[in-house]
């Protein structure tokens, strides 16, 4: 964590990973983020991965160093308490961020009703305000039928990394930041809205996609673990370990074929083509199969262990496959990251955990907050924004309208 945003207050009411990321990125920063939690937990309190004990790592990851606060949002009067949360006074304030409809009773020109100069971020799915999960709108795009070997015809691949959500997420923080920076000047709030699916289609113009089908009038087909318009895909070393080879600039490529000792064979290629592969990413791509018959025997020839004391200190660039539980144990990353500090969560285990995932080269990295508890922070949070004393939250507490920490959620 950093202090960059200290002194902003956020409010979130959210599930699920764009939009609490969103807020996550700006707790990392040093924003007071204060959730808006459903008393007994939102749709994706529980949901997996699980402890063994039934609390949500996925959870837990999404919501560290921010606040909590449990308010039965089915009522008159925990609505008109999130209202007053979300609206509440202060310059630093009024910076919502939300995936909830953008007609309900959190809809944007509601509350700026009560706060004109209100800041929402808004996650939606489509934005027209149907319903979408990341899953659906990779679905709709093209990427899953664009993914894996050609072999598998218009059989789709789901990917396992929730790619859309989190570039909205990132996307929505970015905006927030930038709409802030806006009322500094203006004194104007006003609703950001970030569909996964715009941000999904935004990209596939962004590279290139969009244009590719207008000139070819085609769909790019599969083209398995080949790097699509460069060089690089997957070999088996000698001891039978998968490494993932790229070479997209000349000394990459230079560097890749001399520590593979094919310089040679590379020669005769492009003698044969009559070319240069040096020279242009894309011819490599072109010729991919006569160069992947020279790179997977010679990739052979060595260990996994010795290929990384060859590779070492060279610009190839490379990476074994590993798992996560690999990747964990690997120098330099996860625990051994400065990135990652070890932290004890809310549930019972103590693991390497990750900070703001930018350096701040000048300010000082402070270690990562766990999560809260659902409602831990209820009593601290109505007591400091509304000066509520201690009779009136133990009403609140007893009309069912808020709830605490139970130790135990």
């Amino acid at each position: 964590m950093f202090d960059i945003l200290s002194g902003l207050r956020i409010v979130e009411a959210a599930s699920f990973i764009a939009a609490p990321s969103c807020a996550l990125h700006a707790a990392q920063l040093g924003a007071e983020v204060i959730r808006i939690d459903q008393i007994g937990g939102g749709p994706d309190f529980k949901r997996w991965p699980l402890s063994g004990s039934g609390d949500s790592f996925y959870w837990e990851g999404l919501n560290k160093g921010k606040k909590s606060i449990a308010i039965d949002l089915g009522s008159a009067e925990g609505r008109e308490l999130a209202a007053a949360l979300i609206t509440a006074p202060g310059e630093d304030a009024g910076l919502f961020v939300t995936n909830f409809p953008a007609s309900g009773f959190l809809s944007h020109d509601k509350l700026a009703e009560r706060r004109p100069d209100l800041i929402t971020a808004r996650i939606m799915g489509w934005a027209d305000g149907q319903t979408a999960l990341d899953y659906t709108v990779n679905a709709a795009v093209g990427f899953p039928l664009m993914t894996g070997p050609p072999a598998l015809g218009d059989e789709p691949v789901n990917h396992v990394l929730p790619a859309w959500d989190i570039a909205a997420g990132l996307y929505a923080a970015f905006a927030l930041v930038a709409a802030e920076r806006k009322r500094l000047k203006t004194g104007q709030g006003g609703e950001i809205r970030v569909p996964l699916a715009d941000v999904a289609m935004a990209f596939a113009g962004h590279l290139g996609m969009i244009g590719e089908v207008t000139e070819s009038g085609m769909d790019r087909p599969r083209h398995g673990n080949d790097l699509f318009g460069s060089w690089g895909r997957n070999f088996v070393t000698g001891d039978g370990r998968q490494i993932m080879l790229v070479a997209i600039t000349r000394p990459q490529w230079a560097d890749l074929i001399k520590t593979l000792g094919v310089e040679a064979e590379i020669a005769g290629l492009e003698t044969a083509l009559g070319l240069s592969l040096a020279k242009d990413d894309g011819l490599r791509f072109k010729h991919r199969d006569a160069i992947n018959a020279i790179v997977a025997p010679a990739v052979a020839r060595r260990s996994l262990a010795e290929w990384r004391g060859v590779f070492d200190g060279t610009r190839v660039c490379w990476s074994p496959y590993l798992k996560v539980s690999e990747a964990m144990a690997e120098k330099g990353m996860f625990g051994d990251s400065a990135l990652f500090s070890p932290v004890a969560h809310k549930s019972g285990y103590t693991y390497p955990t990750p900070g703001a995932a930018a350096d701040f080269v000048d300010s000082i990295r402070q270690s990562p907050v766990r999560a809260p508890r659902l409602g831990e922070n209820t009593e601290e949070v109505l007591a400091d924004l509304f000066g509520l004393p201690a009779q009136d939250i133990a009403k609140l507490h007893d009309q069912g309208v808020v709830a605490g920490d139970s130790g135990h959620d």
